[in-house]
């Protein structure tokens, strides 16, 4: 009481429970109604019916002659607490699946339906994009001079009607503009619709693929091939020409190109085989990558590796900490650091920069061109065919120095202490490359092929 007046009820909790108790039952008896769609969207209104309900309350006493409410209690402060939190979670279940990607809904279950589109006839040899916001993309060569499309729409939704209002709102169409096609998604509702698009073209066509989210597989094109993707596995497989892929997060798997490969941008594995042209990687690729049968050559750049083969019949391997190149018939040029770094039958130069990695070189015939290996805090150590001629200059800062060749014209001056200098000079045989070897805190071994 106040001032001997009753004190008036607030009206707030009893309209928001006759508000809430309306909704549920029009959610009963009708699934679709979308209330926790309408929830995540409409909840700061309860905010609003609180503070009208408090301008009603003290309006009412006023002409009651009975004492106001307080002006917040505190089952009203827990009541509304309860309610934002709820709705904040709700908005966060429902953008969440949008932004990540999330293959498991937090909003709702999965509805698929499927959509065809074409055939239309088109040149063999045209340019054709193929985009979609959120989905997979499929890409099929075939003989015939058209494009087909079967599209497969997936809605998040708690009813499958509610999925298939959201799923309508998104068009797939092809449409000509300039000297090309376009095969693409229109519209959407907030990335809760994906879209998977298979798409059967000319084999002669050049052919540009873009999606936000999804996987990417194109096979059999012969004209060139362009990737971008946000998020999602890429693989091309025999394709005529160029190949260009940008991406931000996924696995590249390449074979069979007849052109040149270019992949730029950040990702997990790289696998790129039996390439016509060269590869060049430009980018930040943190898991395993292997390059394999590349005639005309790799470059690889990142910021912790600049490496330049300029021909390569076997091999490039990357992952763990380790860096293998084995039978590259050209040239090797390589600047890195934390990597154990081992060459085997290098055809042409070798100049290497490294530091706190080991550096193995291993010959199975005599090397024709001069080696470069400058290394800080780890060995070196070169095995060489016993009947090999060269000319080496070889120095270990605080580091020992061996050799299994005795030539009487080899010197070897220092050694004897942990941190004494060595030095091992001279030639063995007659003419051949010179091999200038320089290390740090570490050692230098020149072993015999056996």
């Amino acid at each position: 009481m106040t001032n001997g007046r009753p004190r008036r009820r607030s009206i707030f909790t009893g309209v928001v429970l006759i508000v809430l108790g309306m909704i549920f039952l029009a959610q009963n008896f009708r699934g679709e109604f979308g209330f926790w769609r309408l929830f995540s969207k409409w909840w700061p209104l309860l905010l609003i019916l609180w503070g009208v309900a408090k301008l009603i309350d003290r309006l009412a006493a006023q002409r009651s002659g009975e004492g106001a409410p307080p002006t917040i209690t505190g089952g009203e402060i827990f009541l509304v607490s309860c309610l934002i939190l709820l709705g904040l979670g709700v908005s966060a279940a429902h953008w969440i699946p949008a932004e990540i990607g999330a293959d498991v809904p937090l909003w709702g279950n999965e509805y698929s339906f499927n959509q065809d589109v074409g055939p239309q006839a088109v040149p063999a040899k045209s340019h054709i994009s193929i985009r979609t916001m959120r989905g997979d993309i499929e890409v099929r060569a075939e003989d015939a001079p058209e494009i087909r499309v079967s599209a497969k729409k997936t809605g998040h939704a708690w009813t499958e009607n509610e999925a298939r209002r959201q799923c309508q709102r998104v068009s797939v169409a092809i449409s000509h503009s300039g000297d090309g096609y376009e095969v693409g998604t229109q519209g959407g509702d907030g990335g809760r619709c994906t879209v998977n698009l298979e798409v059967h073209v000319p084999k002669q066509a050049d052919v540009n693929t873009r999606t936000d989210r999804g996987d990417v597989h194109l096979a059999g094109i012969e004209g060139g091939v362009s990737v971008a993707t946000a998020r999602g596995d890429v693989e091309v497989r025999d394709p005529g020409g160029d190949v260009s892929i940008e991406m931000r997060k996924g696995d590249v798997h390449v074979s069979g190109a007849g052109g040149n490969v270019k992949v730029s941008g950040r990702g997990g594995d790289v696998s790129i085989s039996n390439v016509a042209g060269a590869a060049n990687i430009d980018g930040e690729f943190f898991g395993a990558i292997r390059l394999e049968k590349i005639a005309k050559g790799v470059h690889f750049l990142s910021q912790r590796t600049d490496l330049t083969v300029t021909k390569l019949s076997g091999r490039v391997d990357t992952s763990s900490g380790n860096l293998e190149i084995t039978d590259a018939s050209g040239s090797v040029t390589l600047k890195t650091r934390d990597y154990d770094i081992d060459m085997e039958n290098v055809g042409g130069r070798i100049q290497v920069e490294n530091r706190n990695g080991n550096v193995e070189l291993r010959f199975a015939n005599p090397p024709k061109d001069d080696i470069d290996v400058t290394n800080a805090s780890a060995g070196i150590t070169l095995t060489l065919p016993a009947r090999a001629p060269f000319e080496i200059r070889a120095d270990s800062h605080s580091g020992e120095i061996e050799t299994e060749f005795t030539d009487s014209s080899l010197k070897k001056t220092g050694g004897g202490g942990q941190d004494s200098d060595s030095r091992l000079e001279g030639k063995v045989g007659g003419r051949g490359p010179k091999i200038n070897l320089k290390t740090s805190y570490g050692s230098i071994a020149l072993r015999k092929t056996t």
